[in-house]
Parts: C-alpha cells; sequence; structure tokens
C-alpha cells in the first residue's frame, strides 16, 4: 500500500481493511436489552475495547506502519500521545521489528504508559502541553529518524480507523446512525466516510464532553477552535481537531453532542454493570449523548463505537 495523500476512497477503505486482518482483531458487536429500553432505541455496541492494545488506536496504527517501505521504515516509527495511540504505535513496531519511540506527557495514566513500555518502545516523558509535545518529538524524530505517525490528522490513519465502521456495517448493514466520540476526530473522520461510502444515508453523530468542546464550536464555525479547559475525565478526547479530520467532518457528520462529566461517569457505570465489559471514560460519551438526547435516537437501528478499555483500576470514578 502507498501513503495516502487525499481522503481515502472506498477502495483505499477496504484495501486498507484487507491489509491490516494480520495485525488486529475483528472485534465483537453487543447489545444489551436493558440500555436499549433505557435508550428507547436499538444500540449495537462495536467493543475496540476488546482490540489489540485495548483500543481502535491499533487500527490507524497498523494502517500507517504498514505503508512505510524500505529505510524510512527500518529507522523506525515515532509519535506523541498520552495513551492509547503510544500503545499502538509501540505495538506496530513490535509487529513489524523495528524502533518506536513515543512521546508522553508527564500525567500520562499510568496503565498507559506501562502498556506502551512493555511493547518495547522508548519512551521520552514532556510536559503536559501540546507545545512540549511537538516540541520534544521534533527533536526525537531528528536525532533518529524515525517516522512521524500522526495520532489522528493523517490519512493512512484515517483509514485504518474507518476500518472499524466498515466491519460494524459488514454485520449490521441495517443501522440508521451511527455515533462515535471525538478528540483529535481521526475515528470520527473515519467513521463518517465508511458510513457515506457503504450507506449515505446513515446519519453520523459525534459526541464529545462539554468542557472540551472545540469539535462542536469547529463544526459551526468551520475553523478550528481551541479549549480553555481539557480537565475531563474523558483523557482520551481532551485533543482538538486537525485540519484534515475537520474537512471530512465537516463534509459527512450532521452533528456533535456534548454531554456533562456525570453523565459520563453514569454511563461508563451502566456499560461496566449491565453489559459486564470494561471501558474507559471516552467509551462511555457516545451513550450518555444517547440517553441525554432520546428523541433523535427515539426507535433507530444505533451503532456504538466503544474505543477502548485501558482504565487505571486504582483510580474509578465510581
Amino acid at each position: 500500500m502507498k501513503s495516502l495523500s487525499s481522503i481515502p476512497t472506498l477502495s483505499d477503505l477496504k484495501l486498507t481493511q484487507d491489509a491490516i486482518k494480520s495485525m488486529i482483531h475483528r472485534t465483537p458487536v453487543l447489545t444489551n436489552q436493558f440500555l436499549n429500553g433505557m435508550a428507547g432505541c436499538s444500540i449495537y455496541f462495536k467493543c475496540e475495547n476488546f482490540q489489540k492494545i485495548g483500543a481502535f488506536k491499533m487500527r490507524g496504527a497498523a494502517s500507517a506502519s504498514l505503508r512505510l517501505q524500505g529505510e524510512v521504515k527500518n529507522l523506525g516509527i515515532a509519535t506523541h500521545s498520552s495513551g492509547n495511540h503510544a500503545q499502538a504505535v509501540a505495538k506496530a513496531a513490535q509487529f513489524l521489528g523495528i524502533p518506536a519511540y513515543i512521546v508522553m506527557p508527564n500525567n500520562a495514566p499510568k496503565i498507559k504508559v506501562e502498556g506502551t513500555r512493555a511493547y518495547g518502545a522508548e519512551i521520552i516523558f514532556c510536559e503536559p502541553i501540546q507545545m512540549a509535545r511537538e516540541k520534544t518529538l521534533a527533536e526525537v524524530v531528528r536525532k533518529t529518524g524515525a517516522h512521524f505517525i500522526h495520532p489522528y490528522d493523517n490519512y493512512d490513519v484515517i483509514a485504518g480507523q474507518a476500518t472499524a465502521t466498515l466491519e460494524l456495517l459488514e454485520d449490521f448493514p441495517q443501522l440508521d446512525i451511527v455515533v462515535a466520540p471525538v478528540g483529535g476526530g481521526g475515528l470520527l473522520s473515519g467513521t463518517s466516510l465508511a458510513a457515506h461510502y457503504v450507506n449515505p444515508e446513515i446519519m453520523v453523530l459525534g459526541a464529545e464532553p462539554k468542557r472540551v468542546d472545540d469539535a462542536l464550536r469547529s463544526l459551526r464555525s468551520g475553523h478550528i477552535e481551541q479549549n480553555e479547559r481539557t480537565d475531563t475525565i474523558a483523557d482520551g478526547l481532551r485533543t482538538t481537531l486537525g485540519p484534515l479530520t475537520l474537512d471530512i467532518i465537516k463534509r459527512h457528520v450532521t452533528d456533535i453532542f456534548t454531554v456533562e462529566e456525570e453523565e459520563i461517569v453514569q454511563a461508563m457505570r451502566l456499560i461496566w454493570e449491565r453489559m459486564k465489559i470494561i471501558i474507559e471514560p471516552s467509551c462511555a460519551v457516545p451513550l450518555a449523548a444517547i440517553l441525554a438526547n432520546k428523541e433523535t435516537f427515539r426507535g433507530k437501528q444505533v451503532g456504538v463505537i466503544l474505543t477502548g478499555g485501558n482504565v487505571d483500576l486504582g483510580n474509578l470514578p465510581f
């Protein structure tokens, strides 16, 4: 596969889906009658918490790393991430037998730091601000020659994330709506592309914490908005959109719902208790959005991407 220089086509998504099969799991889709009754709709949960490294990010990292050739690949891969993308890049490098260099903020969740290190990556810590991440990464790339795999604003990564929705729609083609959480937008943009190509009638919605509602504001204004605060429990959704992801989201996402912190915790607990599976707070945001906006979803067939299950069990919110 060649690296993508424009918005992925359906052919690109299907080629990616086939190429990454050996590096990922095809995750199950679960339903729960109690939650369906609560929400007033039929929800199909695509369980990426069962994905390798415990999150959907493995798809994007596999897609981007498999496109590297020759000396570019041999010099290794690098990224900056607070958690799941870090682990995904580390695991991809381990699979390919190449070095991985991961810049992580010094307040990254312990479980995600330990997971990244366990896959053999070299971790370089920095201050927990975007400028520090980018500056530190630039220095790492300069020293090592490693190829930077952006956490989300990269067409190769977006194509990989889109494969979760391709699988979901292969299993349940009758869906009316698909909901995905949004941070940097790699998953939501990929989700919207896959849904659009398979069935343009499917409505794609995003969901994010109200404390970090940059994606909603960006969708409305048409340009990238920033957040004044990042203190949401949904640590995977603190990042702002990028130019590539915003462009796709503007084309194919109908709306983005925001939810309060208490609603995220309640939804997370419901999934733990009723579905008996472990999800992280970012995962719970779409269910929280469905429960807070029942009229939009009433009587519909709704797909939800459960993004990951890497939780610090010593620091649960309930």
